[in-house]
């Protein structure tokens, strides 16, 4: 289910952009040479396949990216469905748009986890849906940063 397009091959130094996948906007994080920190970045309301891979490459120019992280979005059994099989085809565009190697992970209650943090922060609900993908994201990375195996299933990001 996680696993890279080349995973003997992704990078375990350097930048990551951390992508929660969505078909109208992508939340973008990134994390530091060591990959032991995750930061939001931004989101990025999508437009055109030419307009969205121009953004793609302005990211991983100025951030010096080495590798994609994309959120999977999986059902709580681990199965696979419809938006995973988007976030899929997706990354691997991305991955191709960029020339960057790519791995995908489990994003289940990344969202919820944003959620929460942005709750705690008492921001605006206007405020809070602008961040919300952003922050998405940058748990998406991190439980990939934080996890022991990389190649093996990320731990549950409801208890970490």
């Amino acid at each position: 289910m996680n696993g890279s397009s080349e995973p003997a091959t992704f990078p375990s130094a350097g930048a990551l952009l951390g992508i929660d996948f969505g078909a109208k906007r992508l939340g973008f994080a990134v994390c530091d040479r060591d990959q032991s920190i995750a930061s939001p970045l931004e989101n990025y309301e999508r437009r055109t396949l030419e307009l969205d891979a121009r953004k793609l490459r302005l990211v991983v120019e100025e951030y010096r990216i080495v590798g994609l992280v994309v959120g999977l979005p999986v059902h709580m059994s681990g199965e696979e469905g419809a938006k995973a099989s988007e976030a899929r085809v997706f990354g691997e565009w991305a991955a191709k748009a960029v020339d960057r190697p790519l791995t995908f992970w489990d994003e289940r209650h990344s969202s919820q986890r944003a959620d929460e943090i942005l709750q705690l922060a008492e921001l605006t609900k206007k405020k809070r849906k602008h961040r919300r993908d952003m922050l998405a994201a940058q748990a998406i990375l991190q439980s990939y940063l934080d996890a022991p195996d990389r190649s093996a299933k990320p731990v549950d990001l409801r208890n970490p």
